[in-house]
C-alpha cells in the first residue's frame, strides 16, 4: 500500500491506527540509533533515512536527484517491511543478523534480500533493529556503495 504523505508523522498518520503504535515505536528506535550523517525523511513514498546531498551529492545513481537510501520502513497490506541497504550490500551484516533474530523473536524471519517482513505487529524486535541501525555509519555505507558501483 503506498501513502501519499509529506512528512514521517503525515504518513504514520494515514497507516490503519492498528499499526500506529508500531511504527511510531519503530521510528523511535531508528532514530534514537541512527548514526550521525544520515538523515530522516520521506524517499519512494516510504519513511525513509539516507546520506543526504549536503554529505554525499552524488545522490543515487539511479536518480542523482534522489539522496542516497540507506533505510526505510512501509507498512504494506500484509506486514510492516523494513528495508535495510546494508543487510543487502554486506554478507557479514545479513550474516549476523539472520543469527540474532531467532533469539529475538519466535517468528520464523522473513526476508528477502533487503527487506524483512513483520506481518504481527507485537512481533517487531525493536531491539534488534536498534543494534541493526547502529552496526553501520554513514561513512561506512557510502564506502560500500561506491565499492559496488564501480564493479
Amino acid at each position: 500500500m503506498q501513502y501519499d504523505a509529506n512528512s514521517p508523522e503525515d504518513y504514520i498518520n494515514q497507516v490503519p491506527e492498528e499499526r500506529q503504535d508500531a511504527l511510531k515505536k519503530l521510528r523511535k528506535t531508528i532514530k534514537d540509533n541512527l548514526p550521525k550523517g544520515f538523515e530522516e525523511g520521506m524517499i519512494y513514498k516510504m519513511i525513509g533515512y539516507y546520506v543526504p546531498h549536503s554529505v554525499y551529492p552524488d545522490g543515487y545513481h539511479c536518480d542523482p536527484k534522489v539522496p542516497l537510501p540507506f533505510m526505510s520502513f512501509a507498512s504494506q497490506k500484509n506486514s510492516v517491511n523494513l528495508y535495510h541497504s546494508g543487510i543487502y550490500a554486506q554478507k557479514d551484516l545479513h550474516d549476523w543478523f539472520v543469527k540474532e533474530y531467532p533469539k529475538h523473536c519466535e517468528r520464523k524471519l522473513d526476508m528477502g534480500k533487503s527487506c524483512i517482513r513483520f506481518k504481527k505487529m507485537d512481533e517487531i524486535p525493536y531491539e534488534l533493529i536498534g543494534e541493526l541501525t547502529r552496526k553501520m555509519n554513514c561513512d561506512e555505507w557510502i564506502e560500500i556503495y561506491e565499492t559496488a558501483l564501480k564493479k
